[in-house]
């Protein structure tokens, strides 16, 4: 039995040899012992006519581009893949939906920049992959995912600035993690949770940022970390705050390693705007780490009540409270909220809000949208008669010369006439004060007449002022009833025509009047 086995073993790769002869060999490829080596041929795509029946597949040292899924598919037995040092940038989601049985993928060397889930989607056996050397930037939430069974990660020498809390869940068979040689700045202990099976972690050569949010981290590597470092891992070199910077974690005190909460500038706080307008307002954001900005619309209930708060990038025309979705608007340090061709579902409440690890902070925003600024519409054309042709002027304009000449006339003609009745307004105003000012000095007059030797006129009265400034005449009987032209100041050649010298009066004797007291 034993005999019979070991003859087995020794005529299978013969076997496969002639099966793989027999169904054919790529041109320029070399097949052997269900492998395909296609390495350093200049290939631009995946080469078809790879057998079926094919396990190893070399296409390493190429120019290849693009993964599509007709590629793979017939190779559903495929177990090892080595396309390093390509130019991959793009892999269609489900690449790999067919290689079930894939054990060892070799993507490094590439110029990939995004990873999704839909990528490792049918990955169920896979054990080691190969990214370093590419051009990742972000390891979003559940990249990873489909790879329950995966042992090896390695994605050093990559541009990584952010690894979301989420990015590793699914990896709980993962042993060896390396994301050294990147642009981490800090990473959350969430990261990690999920690495239950975690036996080798390398972090080193990032520009790491020793403050509040590292903290777990140096805690951790003394507590029971370190296991999982060797002795080169444990250098964690802080690159800022440049008071802490080429020093180690493990080396400064859990004190120094402090984070400023955020405040926040909004300008402006509220805006009226027109129907159709476009909108832009900056919130300008401190602390450290430089917080990260989000703008986010509070919609309201009908009954007034906030319901739940929506992130949104900007506005799109059309915009309604039931329309927008979960919009993430974000930057670091300063954010714009953009508001295009404005409507009634763009008014309400808005909130900018900075985070960071010390905390974070929210200044609201209102916007108001003003009906009364809508373009009128157009009258309808008259039927018959003449046309005016007065220009038509923007609605809503107060500039005097945009409006028509026969309107500017009407216009002056009524501030004219306005300032005319203004004008006889305060004459008569005037006249009326005057005369009510004379009346009451005359009431002010005091008369005295004792009637002790005869009548009193005019004539005979003398004028005094008390030492209070009151007015009064005092009967003078020297003088005569009646005045003279010789008491006259103009004197005989002042004489009017028809009053003679005989007459030797001034007035004519009906002025004469006696006043009583």
């Amino acid at each position: 039995m034993a005999l019979g086995e070991s003859m087995l073993s020794s005529l299978l790769p013969i076997l496969s040899l002639l099966l793989l002869r027999g169904q054919g060999c790529p041109t320029a490829c070399r097949c052997y012992s269900m492998t395909v080596e296609c390495g350093s041929l200049s290939l631009q795509k995946v080469p078809p006519g790879i057998p079926p029946i094919t396990q190893t597949v070399f296409l390493q040292d190429n120019s290849i581009t693009q993964i599509h899924q007709a590629d793979l598919a017939p190779l559903s037995g495929l177990q090892y893949l080595y396309m390093q040092n390509n130019s991959l940038w793009a892999l269609e989601p489900g690449a790999f939906l067919h290689q079930q049985q894939l054990l060892e993928l070799a993507l490094n060397r590439n110029r990939i920049h995004l990873l999704n889930s839909s990528l490792f989607k049918g990955l169920d056996h896979l054990r080691v992959l190969y990214l370093a050397g590419n051009q990742i930037t972000r390891l979003l939430d559940f990249t990873f995912c489909h790879l329950t069974r995966l042992q090896e990660l390695h994605l050093q020498e990559n541009s990584i600035e952010l690894l979301e809390d989420q990015a590793l869940a699914g990896l709980s068979s993962l042993a060896l993690l390396d994301l050294s040689k990147n642009q981490l700045s800090t990473i959350s202990r969430d990261a990690l949770v999920p690495l239950a099976s975690l036996q080798v972690l390398r972090l080193t050569e990032n520009p790491w940022r020793c403050d509040c949010a590292l903290h777990w981290l140096g805690t951790w590597i003394k507590e029971g970390g370190q296991r999982l470092l060797s002795s080169l891992d444990k250098k964690i070199v802080c690159s800022e705050p440049p008071r802490l910077a080429h020093q180690s974690l493990l080396d400064i005190s859990g004190n120094s390693l402090i984070c400023i909460p955020p405040t926040v500038h909004v300008e402006p706080l509220e805006v009226m705007a027109r129907l159709g307008d476009d909108l832009r307002v900056s919130c300008q954001a401190s602390g450290y780490p430089q917080p990260l900005v989000t703008w986010r619309k509070v919609a309201q209930s009908r009954m007034g009540l906030p319901r739940a708060s929506v992130r949104l990038v900007g506005g799109a025309p059309g915009l309604s409270e039931e329309s927008l979705g979960e919009h993430l608007a974000s930057d670091t340090g300063s954010g714009m909220l953009s508001l295009t061709n404005i409507t009634m579902a763009h008014a309400g409440k808005y909130e900018c809000e900075a985070t960071n690890p010390g905390g974070s902070t929210r200044v609201p925003f209102h916007l108001f949208v003003n009906l009364s600024q809508q373009q009128p519409p157009r009258p309808p054309a008259p039927a018959s008669g003449a046309v005016s042709r007065e220009p038509l002027y923007e609605a809503g304009s107060m500039d005097f010369h945009a409006l028509g000449t026969a309107t500017q006339t009407a216009i002056a003609a009524g501030i004219s006439l306005l300032a005319l009745t203004a004008l006889l307004l305060t004459i008569m105003i005037c006249r009326k004060h005057r005369k009510r000012k004379k009346a009451k000095q005359e009431e002010s007059v005091l008369y005295v007449n004792d009637y002790s030797d005869g009548p009193t006129t005019f004539a005979q009265l003398e004028e005094y002022r008390d030492e209070r400034g009151h007015e009064m005449f005092v009967i003078n009987r020297n003088k005569p009833l009646f005045p003279t032209y010789e008491d006259s100041e103009e004197g005989p050649a002042a004489g009017r025509p028809g009053l003679g010298a005989e007459q030797g009066l001034l007035f004519q004797p009906q002025i004469a009047y006696e006043i009583h007291c």
